[in-house]
């Protein structure tokens, strides 16, 4: 019978549910010795955020199949080496959206009514009426910051409740955002126009300090803020240095930056904040909901049946797995920089398989694309098994092609092109022999460049000296150039300029290079190779 490690407290209906096909050890609190030496007597590892699954466990845990994190986040679980191993890693990305969204609003109505005080107050004996006097949200303006799951429930009820609603997420569409009740800006107008403010949105480099203190100071000074999503999305200093001098109305926060929160500024701020301590799942139902969804998957996958929501690549056969893993790193690079040169709000792309490539499974590539075009905004939450389902609820529409008469590369190549805020861009790729990617053409221009981790195109007139002033220019601002390549298709005609560069563009300097005489437009691109 398989053996089962349950690491973290888990609610008794998910233990039970294992324990239909296999022998369930619930032993919590492990320190990473124990668990390491443990590990290798068991089939399967469940857990919710205390118990670290590092390289090292997955190394000793030579009989595990799967590993299921009864909540959203992995970042728990070292993924690429659960890959390496052949191990699935799954999560419960839905379990716990109603009560993330619920907790939210329940921070936003609190912090209005100054609940919290209110509620101490009477506790020690008074009765302050006339200091407790809150604020409606009816026909307040509500900024959604990320439409997923979670923000788009809050945007309805939010809408429910009378409230003017704008959102921000640059992989949503128009029409789905206005499905929801919602008007699509842009950040700054969000900030400027919005007297609540909630976040729905993961911790990336992109987002981290995405509410600093030149975004609170685009703010009214009665605005209200909310963050319920991650720690760290929120410059916590410049947020209670804002508070206590009276620049914006107020804040609610249920995550930080470093946790559990300790000496902070935030702790010493009154009635115009409000913590809690990392609630948003915590409700009696999604604890039951989480527990539940990932037992049962990991029921499944310990009878030979695939996994609902693997985070890493699920459901393939290991022989088809094998051919097609180049082609599907191939495709999430492809998607990844499309979906960047299109510039968000993506509404459709066109996928064509060319050559060899033609003549295999199309579906794994079309989810790898899709994959690469959402991972800058979703990060951990998007997965080969969720990725199209993503893609549909953000209105992007999936054309697919094949054409098999296509031979520039011995496996084939891949072509997609993104239809987003910056217009239709293209990326095209191929295999070298090794398996190496080679991007070989950009917006139709040929090219023959490997990816790299930041990346700069141009489009510019074939002209003398325009090379030299683009390389002068990132020189003054100490970033390197790894290499560099153009690719043209008539002479003193329209080309495209790619640097590979050794150091992500310092803020501002993009706009420097557009104003360049020659250049028609410019873009960056980051990827994770």
């Amino acid at each position: 019978m398989a053996k089962v490690l349950v690491s973290d407290p888990i609610d008794q209906i998910g233990i039970d549910i294992i324990s239909q096909v296999a022998e369930v050890d619930v032993k919590t609190k492990l320190p990473l010795e124990e668990l390491i030496q443990i590990i290798p007597e068991y089939d399967a590892l469940m857990l919710r955020s205390g118990t670290k699954v590092t390289q090292e466990v997955i190394e000793a845990g030579t009989k595990l199949k799967i590993i299921g994190r009864a909540g959203v986040g992995v970042d728990n679980i070292d993924v690429a080496a659960a890959t390496r191993q052949g191990i699935v890693v799954v999560n419960s990305p839905e379990g716990n959206t109603i009560a993330a969204a619920e907790h939210a609003l329940a921070m936003m109505l609190s912090l209005s009514r100054q609940i919290p005080d209110a509620n101490q107050s009477v506790k020690n004996g008074k009765w302050e009426r006339k200091k407790f006097v809150g604020n409606e949200v009816y026909k307040k303006t509500l900024g959604v910051v990320g439409l997923g799951k979670i923000g788009a429930h809050v945007a309805k009820v939010g809408r429910a409740m009378g409230m003017k609603l704008l959102a921000y997420d640059p992989f949503v569409s128009t029409d789905r955002a206005e499905r929801l009740g919602c008007s699509l800006v842009d950040l700054d107008l969000l900030f400027q126009e919005s007297d609540y403010i909630t976040l729905h949105i993961p911790k990336t480099p992109e987002t981290a300090n995405l509410i600093n203190a030149e975004a609170l100071a685009k703010m009214k000074p009665t605005v209200r803020i909310v963050n319920c999503a991650r720690g760290g999305i929120i410059d916590e200093a410049a947020l209670a240095q804002a508070l206590k001098e009276g620049k914006i109305g107020g804040a609610a926060l249920d995550v930080y930056a470093e946790e559990p929160l300790g000496e902070s500024p935030l702790t010493e701020l009154g009635s115009s904040l409000v913590l809690t301590p990392h609630l948003g799942a915590s409700t009696a139902e999604a604890q039951v909901n989480v527990a539940v969804d990932v037992a049962e998957q990991i029921r499944d996958v310990l009878l030979g049946l695939p996994a609902r929501t693997a985070v890493n690549i699920p459901g393939l056969n290991p022989d088809v797995m094998e051919k097609l893993r180049p082609y599907l790193s191939l495709a999430e690079t492809l998607g990844t920089m499309a979906g960047q040169l299109a510039g968000g709000r993506i509404e459709q792309l066109n996928i064509r398989l060319q050559g060899e490539l033609a003549n295999n499974d199309s579906q794994p590539i079309v989810v790898g694309a899709l994959k690469g075009l959402l991972s800058q905004a979703l990060r951990e939450r998007v997965n080969y098994v969720n990725a199209a389902i993503e893609a549909k609820e953000r209105g992007i529409r999936v054309i697919e092609t094949k054409d098999a008469a296509t031979r520039d590369y011995s496996g084939g190549s891949l072509h997609i092109e993104a239809r987003g805020a910056n217009g239709n861009h293209s990326v095209t790729g191929a295999l070298l022999g090794d398996g190496e990617i080679r991007i070989t053409s950009l917006d139709e221009f040929p090219i023959n460049v490997p990816p790299n981790n930041h990346m700069l195109f141009t489009l510019h007139r074939d002209m003398p000296g325009i090379i030299g002033k683009i390389g002068s220019l990132l020189g003054s601002y100490n970033v390197n150039i790894a290499s560099m390549q153009v690719g043209r298709k008539i002479v003193r005609g329209d080309a495209v300029m790619v640097l590979s560069l050794d150091d992500p563009l310092p803020e501002g300097i993009l706009r420097e290079i557009t104003k360049v005489d020659g250049i028609r437009d410019a873009y960056t691109v980051q990827l994770s190779t």
